[in-house]
């Protein structure tokens, strides 16, 4: 075996993509070369599905890395990075599979190029499973916005599970470093102002009644008669249901999502969205769950920064132990009150193993 390479143990906590994504991004900012083993040894369906190929795909394109066992399936690869190069770049997953976590596995690499690049993306924006583009538009682009990182989206469809067909285009502008940030504003008190929330149901060949409903029942579970609400017919290639839930701050946007399935009735869909929303209040975070994990290699790219958010899912553990492994950082979890957590950046740094 080459010592060259770092070796990353895709089986480790939660044992998914995010193990994968994480350390690509880094390893082309570091230029470590990488040696993945047991690659989401920890889903049903182990190894490289078409979203993480097309992950690894893109971030080859980005740096011209040299790659070996790179395949659907293949469970151990090795990524050997080359020079960062701008340019434009078009990526389709061909299934419903999340164009969301394709995009965050390069952009913090093009956003460090010297040029801007253009990255158009075919595939999955609503699948449930993973985060949404409506979620990467509302949520995760103003924080980076606010660390230096300058975005336009262009939405030509969406793509919901199990059909697919989203086409969307992202344009990041460079630039020379990211920004700390420090966010800890409790979403409680942007919570009581009904003009910071929102109610919104994406419908995609279904019929209007199943958004009302959505929108009915979080009204009543949240006490949010008077928030602003719509039910929004799009254009898809298959049927599809986002329900979302937010709440703006002086920040972003945070973004309460549940994707609709089949079986699962319009006022269940609303009932998981409202709890969380309730979850979040509760605990007076800045942040919710999803974000805490999304935020966390930004971060640790500006090299310092904090937030406030509610109990860190095992994902986010995962990847705070992934970015310590391969670039040093370490992050530091205190829990605060019975239901709110701080994650912060620790001024020390462990040397790269």
């Amino acid at each position: 075996m080459n010592s060259d390479y770092l070796i990353i143990d895709g089986a480790q906590g939660e044992g998914g993509g995010q193990v994968l994504r994480t350390a690509l991004t880094l390893s082309i900012l570091t230029q470590r070369k990488i040696e993945f083993i047991n690659i989401r040894a920890g889903r049903k369906k182990p190894g490289l599905l078409r979203q993480h190929l097309t992950s690894v795909l893109a971030a080859q394109a980005v740096c011209k890395a040299e790659v070996d066992g790179v395949e659907l399936g293949s469970s151990r690869i090795r990524f050997s990075p080359g020079e960062i190069k701008a340019g434009n770049f078009e990526f389709a997953i061909g299934t419903a599979g999340s164009t969301a976590l394709v995009c965050q596995t390069i952009l913090p690499v093009l956003a460090l190029a010297a040029e801007r690049s253009t990255v158009l993306f075919e595939g999955g924006t609503h699948n449930g499973m993973s985060p949404s583009l409506s979620f990467l538009q509302q949520s995760f682009f103003p924080i980076l916005a606010l660390m230096g990182v300058r975005c336009k989206v262009d939405v030509y469809s969406l793509g919901f599970y199990p059909a697919g067909g989203g086409k969307w285009q992202i344009t990041i502008e460079p630039t020379a470093a990211f920004n700390p940030i420090q966010i800890v504003d409790s979403g409680s008190h942007f919570a009581n102002k009904i003009e910071s929330c929102a109610i919104h149901a994406l419908l995609s060949a279904l019929p209007k009644r199943i958004g009302d409903t959505e929108v009915a029942t979080a009204k009543k579970l949240l006490d949010w008669q008077q928030v602003s609400s719509s039910v929004q017919q799009v254009s898809s290639q298959g049927p599809g249901n986002s329900f979302q839930l937010s709440i703006a701050s002086s920040t972003h946007r945070s973004v309460f999502e549940v994707i609709g399935e089949r079986g699962l009735a319009a006022k269940e869909v609303a009932r998981r969205a409202a709890a969380r929303v309730s979850t979040f209040i509760e605990a007076h975070a800045a942040i919710e769950e999803q974000l805490a994990d999304q935020l966390l290699l930004p971060i640790a790219l500006a090299g310092s920064g904090s937030f406030t958010t509610t109990k860190p899912s095992l994902h986010t553990i995962t990847n705070i132990d992934v970015i310590k492994q391969v670039l040093g950082k370490v992050f530091v979890v205190e829990q605060l009150t019975e239901v709110l957590w701080r994650i912060s950046l620790h001024n020390d740094e462990l040397k790269p193993r």
